[in-house]
């Protein structure tokens, strides 16, 4: 008799049946992509926490060492100063190799090379890792992405494995769709950005003056770009909603939408109203706090809305 393929079980009828896939092998992504981690244990997804520097205190998300969203807005609003550190190819293998060691494959969705290092950190672990445990496969996708767009596209990845699929199939699935994985964001003070270099001063300064709103996006390389400005907070949510209407995807009302904020909730709230009214959603959107790393960099008052549509 043919043997069983892997990820099937022979019945005592003699026919092989497909086991249930969740843990044919195990999906990972950094503290970056925001996912609550209320869905990271029900999806199964394993998380390394990013490390960030704040009022002169270092900070590890996810763990017993890290600041609530609150007491982190806070400290940026009081005008401390905050600074993040990319995951090392040392902290990536200490944190991967205990999987590894156990038998399991790994499929790592990462945080957006456009933005920092940490990709080509992880790739060098990951390489280190499968020469040292041979036969086990450690594989690194460059999800070109932030926030939740980059936790969005690592729950594709759980579902995509949860049906069935190999790990070098999702891994293929996601290089090809994630340029579809639309990232819009707003945020309130420009001076966030002229810190990380997104915008000059003279236009922080004026644009803080003026109550401008601007509306970025995430591009092709998974970089940060300026693509209009609005005028006012209303406006700037509205602009979101109306960028979703462009380019959304045809099945918008049975796919994932998901919105991450900075400490702005009734924001959040607002939007994701709005967005179910205008698509019928059928689903829930996903909404949940940027956490201090990204936050770092865009600061109290963003409002970010992710979802698959036809181009970035």
């Amino acid at each position: 008799e043919p043997a069983c393929q892997k990820g099937s079980v022979r019945q005592d009828s003699g026919v092989c049946e497909r086991m249930n896939f969740a843990m044919s092998y195990r999906i990972m992504t950094e503290s970056t992509s925001d996912l609550p981690q209320e869905f990271c244990k029900a999806h199964d997804i394993a998380v390394i926490g990013m490390e960030f520097v704040i009022g002169g205190h270092s900070y590890k998300e996810r763990s017993d060492n890290d600041l609530t969203p609150k007491e982190f807005y806070d400290g940026l609003r009081q005008g401390k100063a905050s600074s993040t550190v990319q995951v090392t190819s040392f902290v990536f293998q200490e944190f991967v190799e205990p999987f590894v060691a156990a038998g399991e494959d790994v499929l790592h969705v990462c945080f957006s090379s456009g933005l920092s290092g940490t990709y080509a950190s992880c790739k060098q672990g990951a390489e280190e890792l499968m020469e040292k445990y041979p036969g086990r496969k450690v594989i690194v996708v460059d999800s070109l992405a932030a926030s939740l767009g980059e936790g969005l596209l690592t729950y594709y990845a759980v579902m995509n494995r949860d049906k069935g699929m190999s790990i070098e199939d999702n891994a293929r699935w996601l290089e090809e769709n994630r340029l579809h994985l639309c990232h819009w964001f707003t945020v309130d003070d420009l001076m966030h950005l002229h810190r990380g270099g997104r915008v000059s001063k003279a236009s922080a300064v004026f644009g803080s003056m003026l109550s401008i709103k601007p509306v970025l996006h995430v591009d092709d390389e998974g970089h940060l770009i300026l693509v209009s400005k609005s005028r006012g907070r209303a406006a700037s949510l509205k602009a979101l909603l109306e960028r979703m209407k462009e380019t959304v995807n045809s099945d918008v009302a049975d796919q994932p939408v998901f919105i991450s904020h900075g400490d702005c909730l009734e924001d959040a709230q607002t939007l994701a109203a709005e967005i179910k009214k205008a698509f019928g959603l059928k689903q829930d959107i996903l909404i949940n706090n940027i956490g201090a790393v990204i936050g770092s960099h865009s600061g109290p008052g963003t409002v970010a809305l992710f979802f698959m549509g036809s181009k970035r």
